[in-house]
């Protein structure tokens, strides 16, 4: 679980940022115009700040939730020629 204990900032918010940030590989600073139109107002260097502080902690959940592809594979057996 992610501790948003000390955050001043809405939990919702801060893993919008977080995700959006990495998903579309946008700068800090473009990431602050996104926010500031969604009524946030957060600065770049905080922006940074977050991604450095929970993005360790949404991979790890995130890998906890997925589950395994397959447990066993075959392969076709194909001629060589």
């Amino acid at each position: 679980m992610i501790s948003f204990k000390e955050a001043p900032y809405p939990k919702d918010a801060t893993l919008f940022a977080v995700f959006f940030y990495f998903r579309y590989g946008v700068s800090y600073r473009d990431l602050d115009e996104i926010m500031a139109e969604r009524g946030v107002s957060v600065d770049h260097t905080t922006l940074n700040r977050w991604v450095t502080r929970y993005s360790g902690a949404i991979a790890v959940a995130a890998h906890r939730r997925k589950g395994p592809c397959d447990r066993s594979w075959r392969m076709d057996e194909t001629p060589s020629n």
